[in-house]
């Protein structure tokens, strides 16, 4: 499959990247695309490193001509979502990604591509390995686990870079340049509960929320995509509320970054009230596939019956769960007062599982805000403590404020306009980007973000542009030939 890859253009950006996933490179999974990383870098005879926490670090000195322009770090992530469609066999941990061209986009089989932010990487050795781009010196930063947690970046000490320009090369419309970016708070609910013998003259049934987008839960929040641990708390509420329906176990979305797609729950209900039930639930389930067929038209709710299960959670602890979920906010908190259609706060209540007496809800708070993060991650510790939940905050990583007097946001957006023919769209993003982070212990680095166009990442129908990807190149090889001098 990659071999119609490996021929697009540009070659040297498609062959990298096709090389890329042919190595396995789940998050906190890194090991062997590190190695693959250092191998690369040797192999060129170019000085590389890799810092305490795992961080690939390549340098390679300027072109003739370049050695008095400022130095430039070239940044993107090594790890990638792991995402599958629940009928794809395949192994994130052994396998490399199966890839696929559809007419301008290269897509995978049924799994997440790994564009994001693969093609950052490839083109990043597309330039470190050749003999004809242009170039100042470069710093090229492979950072880890950007996906869950950003400990790569976090991770990255002062001093080790000496770089004055950084082109983070993490965006995903290829029209767009990026000056800043939300920060993000992991929330986690946990509460124990009491199994109890399931009541006697009952029916089981599985419900499966599937079919829908899912997506990147930041850049794709506002879209009005359904979030499938929300709409099974709806039925399972509904089904409680009329039916005194009972629950076994609920296993529901995936990653924190990716709106959940698919959820499934084992229900009991009493065979008197069992008519009824499935009724009003078909009821209810034409009516959530009609409000979402504009959106999510592939939107599949199934219940069917299964094996009883031996025990179902007790029923106090039952009603306060499907309250809290249904209190819960999940989706925009608030728009930019500042930047026209900009999310500012936002959440996504990622995965929900329940079972062997344990529910477990993790969500990913985003806001480019510091005092509206804190806001919405308050209110969604109040409604979860409410039913006696035990919430945590971890993870948090600060946004990145912009910066319109950017000396390199100067160059590029002149650049962009005299190759393209019209100006860049020039804003912020509703997702994380490391550059916040990264100018922690770098504050004086002028930095910039933009990239190729990726759909769907975080989901199985990512899919990445050819002739974006030859747009973006191209963008990225003129930059580095006009890099300010020193």
């Amino acid at each position: 499959m990659s071999e119609a890859v490996r021929k697009l253009a540009p070659k040297s950006v498609w062959n990298h990247f096709a090389d890329l996933n042919a190595v396995p490179r789940p998050s906190k999974k890194e090991e062997r695309i590190i190695d693959f990383m250092v191998q690369f870098g040797k192999k060129l005879q170019l000085e590389t490193f890799v810092d305490k926490v795992g961080n690939v670090i390549i340098k390679k000195p300027a072109t003739n001509g370049l050695e008095n322009r400022k130095a430039v770090v070239l940044q993107s992530h090594l790890d990638m979502v792991h995402q599958k469609n629940t009928d794809t066999v395949f192994d994130f941990d052994t396998q490399g990604i199966k890839m696929l061209v559809d007419g301008d986009w290269v897509t995978a089989d049924g799994t997440t591509l790994g564009a994001d932010n693969g093609l950052g990487v490839a083109a990043i050795m597309a330039v470190l390995s050749s003999d004809e781009i242009a170039h100042p010196d470069i710093e090229a930063l492979f950072t880890i686990d950007e996906e869950t947690g950003m400990t790569g970046a976090m991770g990255l000490e002062g001093g080790i870079l000496n770089g004055e320009i950084l082109l983070n090369l993490d965006t995903e419309e290829d029209n767009e340049i990026g000056i800043g970016c939300a920060g993000g708070l992991d929330v986690t609910a946990i509460r124990s509960y009491k199994n109890e013998e399931t009541p006697s003259k009952s029916i089981a049934y599985k419900i499966s929320v599937k079919g829908l987008n899912g997506g990147h839960s930041g850049m794709d929040i506002h879209k009005g995509l359904g979030n499938a641990n929300k709409i099974m708390n709806r039925l399972l509420f509904d089904g409680f509320t009329n039916f005194g329906l009972r629950i076994s176990e609920i296993n529901g979305g995936s990653l924190r970054n990716a709106i959940p797609r698919e959820s499934s729950a084992i229900i009991t209900v009493d065979s008197i009230s069992n008519e009824a039930f499935l009724l009003e639930t078909k009821l209810l389930i034409n009516n959530i596939k009609e409000e979402f067929l504009t959106t999510e038209p592939s939107l599949n709710i199934v219940i069917s019956e299964t094996d009883m299960p031996k025990k179902v959670m007790e029923l106090g602890v039952q009603e306060g769960f499907l309250k809290s979920m249904y209190t819960a906010l999940n989706g925009v908190y608030r728009m930019s007062p500042t930047i026209t259609d900009l999310v500012e706060t936002s959440n996504n209540i990622a995965k929900v599982v329940l079972k062997n007496e344990v529910i477990k809800i993790s969500c990913l708070t985003r806001s480019s805000s510091e005092s509206n993060k804190l806001d919405l991650s308050n209110a969604l510790k109040a409604a979860f403590e409410l039913s006696g939940f035990d919430v945590t905050f971890s993870g948090e990583y600060p946004g990145w404020q912009p910066n319109v007097k950017s000396a390199i946001l100067d160059v590029a957006e002149n650049l962009y306009t005299a190759i393209n023919k019209e100006k860049p769209h020039v804003a912020a993003c509703h997702a994380g980007l490391e550059c916040g982070i990264l100018g922690q212990n770098y504050p004086k680095m002028d930095m910039i973000s933009f990239g190729p166009t990726i759909l769907g990442a975080h989901s199985p129908d990512e899919k990445a542009s050819i002739s974006s990807t030859i747009k973006f190149f191209s963008f990225l090889k003129e930059i580095l030939k006009n890099i300010p001098q020193k």
